[in-house]
């Protein structure tokens, strides 16, 4: 069952970082893709931000983004047990460190798990509109 909103876009269920504080905000919403997408328009001009991102009626599989400035990294959690790491598109040197917002904390991921910002949002834009429990790209499991 898909639900459709009035402007013919898929609901979808996420949390995300709140603009004003700038912390996670853990209360899930119920919406058009188009207010997520608002959501990550206004941390994407404050340079940073964590989304947590699920289909309607589906507790699994959940797609999360961190991001900081040009930098992202993608989770995947299958279920409660199972989660995997989107490896890196190559924006960032192997070697090299870079640290994105997980929930409320800066975590550190190398470069072969960053991905340019851009493309990660467009990974999970594309995970609302196809509602793929494996969104393209390799993944490593954790």
């Amino acid at each position: 069952m898909t639900c459709v909103g009035r402007r013919g876009w898929m609901s979808v269920v996420w949390a995300a970082t709140s603009p004003e504080s700038g912390l996670f905000h853990p209360v899930e919403r119920r919406s058009e893709v188009e207010d997520l997408s608002g959501r990550f328009n206004d941390l994407r001009s404050r340079g940073q931000g964590y989304v947590e991102v699920r289909l309607p009626n589906r507790e699994f599989p959940v797609l999360t983004l961190a991001f900081r400035d040009d930098h992202a990294v993608v989770h995947l959690m299958s279920n409660t047990e199972r989660m995997s790491l989107l490896m890196g598109d190559g924006t960032v040197p192997s070697g090299a460190e870079v640290e994105v917002p997980i929930i409320d904390d800066l975590t550190a991921f190398t470069g072969n798990f960053v991905l340019d910002t851009h493309r990660a949002w467009n990974l999970v834009h594309d995970f609302t509109q196809t509602r793929s429990a494996r969104p393209r790209g390799e993944w490593c499991e954790l």
